[in-house]
């Protein structure tokens, strides 16, 4: 690994902690202007002034937004994100208690969407203009055009309603053999596949045909290369920055499509305590929600650009 690569591996990692910051400041400033806060939704419309100013003391939210704010990063930066201000339950206990859920939602969703959404861009790409690619590209866009919410409300009616094949609720604290396990799966993970194949397929065809399109594949052509090594030999290790980044970029999409998906199938997971967070203007555990899934996709996408950098043969060989 030459000094290239490290200087440019040295400047994707202080580029993403800089964009963290700055994302701190954001979600800190978005959540400080929300309408409304914990006092006032704990004590109800009826409070009195005077009940609201000392419940807002007692809570801290009558200390100035930047020594807040401040307070907050350096908590964050200890691994304590304070108190929630409705249950009184320190932050990082209940995220503690759904984070491994969530993980676990994004890890089945990624053991089967990858690997399907690779070999399916990977054939489009190779057989471009053929039926199959017609159809897959065809199908793809389609997938993509529809709404995620809209995807998992027809999943519910067609497999747990109408098939009754799932149920159409998702209690992962229940389970105890494989079985069970697939049920409670099956339907959020049917949905976020459907977008993030449409979406990481896409995007692999594209990079592969750009590939198979370079000056050098025509070269290998030439001296006779069968077209299996043309792309596994020579098109596909130029390939793996591209593809890292679609994979990376698709992957990104579950920290916000879960969202939705732990919301419809009432999903235990970090996401749909962020949504109940918002609901009951639960500041602290709405902040530390939002930091984790901005974190994760930085990481991501970050990543994507640690593998383009390192496959890169031109910086490779300088």
């Amino acid at each position: 690994m030459n000094l290239l690569i490290l200087k440019l591996l040295a400047q994707r990692v202080a580029l993403a902690l800089l964009s963290l910051l700055a994302v701190s400041v954001i979600v800190f400033a978005i959540t400080a202007v929300l309408p409304g806060d914990a006092a006032q939704e704990m004590l109800g419309q009826e409070a009195t002034p005077e009940a609201l100013a000392a419940l807002r003391t007692q809570m801290g939210l009558d200390v100035p937004g930047p020594v807040r704010y401040w307070r907050w990063l350096t908590g964050l930066l200890r691994g304590d994100p304070g108190m929630s201000s409705v249950t009184s339950m320190p932050v990082a206990e209940l995220i503690a208690s759904r984070l491994p859920n969530s993980l676990l939602l994004a890890a089945v969703t990624a053991l089967f969407s990858v690997p399907i959404a690779l070999t399916l861009g990977i054939a489009s790409a190779v057989w471009r203009g053929s039926w199959f690619d017609r159809a897959a590209s065809t199908a793809a866009v389609g997938v993509v055009s529809v709404p995620e919410f809209l995807i998992a409300t027809l999943a519910v009616l067609v497999f747990a309603v109408q098939l009754r094949w799932f149920p159409a609720l998702s209690y992962v604290n229940d389970i105890d053999s494989l079985g069970q396990l697939l049920q409670a799966f099956a339907l959020p993970v049917m949905t976020l596949c459907c977008v993030i194949v449409a979406q990481m397929m896409r995007m692999t065809r594209a990079a592969v045909i750009d590939q198979l399109e370079a000056p050098y594949i025509e070269m290998v052509r030439l001296k006779g290369a069968s077209p299996a090594r043309m792309v596994l030999a020579h098109a596909l290790p130029n390939a793996v920055g591209p593809i890292a980044n679609a994979v990376a970029l698709s992957l990104s999409y579950l920290l916000g499509g879960v969202i939705i998906i732990e919301t419809i199938f009432n999903y235990p997971g970090i996401a749909k305590l962020m949504v109940d967070g918002v609901a009951q203007r639960d500041m602290p555990l709405v902040q530390t929600c939002a930091m984790i899934f901005c974190t994760g996709y930085l990481i991501l996408v970050t990543l994507a650009d640690v593998c383009g950098i390192v496959a890169n043969p031109r910086l490779r060989h300088r």
